[in-house]
C-alpha cells in the first residue's frame, strides 16, 4: 500500500463527521493525556508511601468496584439530567479526587478516594457514548466510537511516557496534572459542546409523547441486549486477564520487569499505529462477524501465552489480543447503540459499561488466584476457552438481533415478522433464560452503524480509561 493510498485512508477515516464530535475528542484525549494516577498509583502507595502490594491492589480493585457502581448512575443521569452536565460533573468530580490523591496520606483515606475516583471516571463513560450516538450518522457511528477510542489510547500513551519522563518531579505532581488535564476536558465540553439528549416527541397536535418509561430492571429484561451485557463480560475478563497475569507468567520465566515493560508497550503501540487501518478494513462489516472475530483473537493471543518463552513471542500474543481489543471495543459500544431506545441510551450505556467495572475488579482477583494456585498455563487455557464460548455466544444468539439491512445504505433492526423494527415500534422482550438467553423476535431498536464504535476501555492498567 503506497504512502498516498494510506493518505486517502486516513483522509476518508476522518471526514464527514460533525464538529461536535471532533470537540468530545478533543476533551477525550486532553482528558487521557493527564491519566497518571492509575499509571503510577500502585509505585506510589508501595514505594512512597511504604504500604504493601497486597494493599496496592486492593486499592486498585476498589476503583474497580467504584466503577461498578459509577456506570449505571452515569447512565441515569445521562438520560434525566442531559448529557452534558454529566460529563462535566463528573470530569470535576474525578479530577477533585486526583487533586485529593496528592494531598491525603492515610490509608483509608487513599482507599475512599480511590473508590469514589472510579465511581466518577465510569459516570462520565456513558454520557459520552450517547452523546456519539446522538449526533453522529448511523451509518458513521461505528467508526465515530472507534476514533474516539483511539484518542484515548494515544492520550494514554503520551501520559505513560509524559509520567515517566516527569517522575522525578514527585508522584503528587503527576496527580495535579492528571487533576488539571482533566478540568480542561471539562471546560472543552463546558464551552463548545452543545447538549444532544433527544427532544421529547410531538404527536399530530403538537403534544408531546409519552415514552414508555425505562429503568434499569426495563434494560435488563431485553433479552437480546443482556445477552450482549453477557458475552462483553466474558471478553473483558479474558482482556483484563493479560494485565495481571501476563508479568507474574513472564516473571515465573525469570524474565526481568523491564522485559514486561517493552512487551506490554506493543498494546499501545498497535493501537495508535493501526486503528485507523483497522477501522477502515472492518467498515460496513457485520457486528456479528467482528464480535465473534474478535473473541477469538482474545482467545487465540491470550491462549498462546502459554506457549510463549521469550520476549518476542510473548509481544507476539500481545499483537494478536491488540487486533481484537480494536475490533471488539468500538463494535461493541456501536451494538449497545443500537440496541437501545433514544431516550434510554444513556440507560444502555451505562449497564453495558458495567460489564467493563465488572470485570476490572473480578478478573485480576481471579487471575492472581489461578497464577498461584493451578499456575499460569491453566489461567490461559481459562481465557482461551472463554473467548471462544464468547465467540459462539455471538454467533448464535445475536445474529437476528444485530442483523444487518442495507437497502437504502443504512441498516434497521429486523422484527419477528420479518418487518422493520422502529424505536417507536420495537417492544422491549422479557424472555428470561438461565445462561445465555435465546433471542425474542421483537426487541427495542436504536440507531447503529456499520462502524466500530466505544469507549469503554477497558481493563486493569489501562483499564478504567475504558471507553
Amino acid at each position: 500500500m503506497s504512502i498516498d493510498s494510506l493518505r486517502r485512508s486516513a483522509t476518508a477515516t476522518v471526514s464527514g463527521l460533525p464538529q461536535g464530535f471532533w470537540w468530545l475528542w478533543l476533551s477525550t484525549l486532553v482528558n487521557r493525556t493527564g491519566a497518571f494516577v492509575l499509571t503510577f498509583l500502585s509505585l506510589y502507595l508501595t514505594v512512597e508511601l511504604g504500604h504493601s502490594a497486597w494493599f496496592a491492589g486492593l486499592v486498585v480493585a476498589l476503583h474497580g468496584l467504584g466503577g461498578i457502581a459509577g456506570s449505571p448512575l452515569g447512565g441515569t443521569l445521562t438520560d434525566r439530567w442531559g448529557r452534558r452536565p454529566t460529563m462535566v460533573t463528573m470530569h470535576l468530580a474525578a479530577a477533585a479526587c486526583a487533586a485529593a490523591l496528592a494531598v491525603v496520606t492515610s490509608a483509608w483515606a487513599i482507599a475512599t478516594v480511590v473508590l469514589l475516583m472510579g465511581a466518577a471516571m465510569q459516570a462520565v463513560r456513558p454520557s459520552i457514548n450517547a452523546t456519539i450516538a446522538d449526533m453522529v450518522p448511523a451509518h458513521d457511528v461505528r467508526r465515530a466510537y472507534a476514533l474516539n477510542y483511539w484518542a484515548l489510547n494515544l492520550g494514554f500513551a503520551i501520559a505513560s511516557i509524559g509520567g515517566g519522563a516527569a517522575i522525578f518531579l514527585g508522584y503528587r505532581t503527576l496527580f495535579v496534572v492528571d487533576a488539571v488535564a482533566t478540568t480542561l476536558g471539562a471546560l472543552i465540553v463546558f464551552l463548545r459542546l452543545p447538549e444532544t439528549r433527544p427532544e421529547a416527541k410531538l404527536d399530530t397536535r403538537g403534544e408531546p409523547v409519552v415514552e414508555d418509561k425505562v429503568s434499569m430492571l426495563t434494560v435488563l429484561r431485553d433479552a437480546p441486549f443482556r445477552t450482549l451485557v453477557l458475552l462483553n463480560l466474558f471478553v473483558c475478563i479474558v482482556f483484563t486477564a493479560p494485565w495481571i497475569g501476563l508479568p507474574l507468567t513472564m516473571a515465573d520465566q525469570g524474565l526481568s520487569p523491564s522485559a514486561y515493560g517493552a512487551v506490554i508497550a506493543v498494546n499501545g503501540i498497535v493501537i495508535v499505529g493501526f486503528q485507523l487501518l483497522v477501522n477502515k478494513l472492518t467498515d460496513k462489516r457485520s457486528p456479528v462477524v467482528l464480535l465473534s472475530l474478535s473473541s477469538l483473537l482474545f482467545a487465540v493471543g491470550t491462549g498462546a501465552t502459554a506457549l510463549a518463552g521469550s520476549p518476542v513471542a510473548f509481544a507476539a500474543t500481545v499483537v494478536v489480543w491488540t487486533i481484537g481489543e480494536m475490533i471488539h471495543v468500538p463494535t461493541n459500544a456501536a451494538a449497545t447503540a443500537r440496541l437501545a431506545p433514544e431516550h434510554a441510551r444513556g440507560r444502555y450505556q451505562g449497564v453495558m459499561g458495567m460489564s467493563w467495572a465488572v470485570a476490572g475488579f473480578v478478573a485480576p482477583i481471579g487471575a492472581g488466584a489461578i497464577v498461584g494456585g493451578p499456575g499460569p498455563n491453566v489461567l490461559w487455557a481459562v481465557t482461551f476457552a472463554i473467548g471462544c464460548l464468547a465467540a459462539v455466544g455471538y454467533s448464535l444468539r445475536l445474529r437476528k438481533a444485530l442483523a444487518d439491512v442495507t437497502a437504502g445504505g443504512g441498516d434497521e433492526r429486523v422484527g419477528g415478522d420479518g418487518a422493520p423494527g422502529t424505536p417507536e415500534t420495537a417492544g422491549i422482550p422479557e424472555t428470561p433464560v438461565a445462561g445465555i438467553p435465546e433471542t425474542p423476535v421483537a426487541a427495542p431498536a436504536g440507531a447503529e452503524a456499520p462502524k466500530s464504535g466505544a469507549t469503554d476501555a477497558p481493563a486493569a492498567g489501562k483499564s478504567a480509561v475504558s471507553a
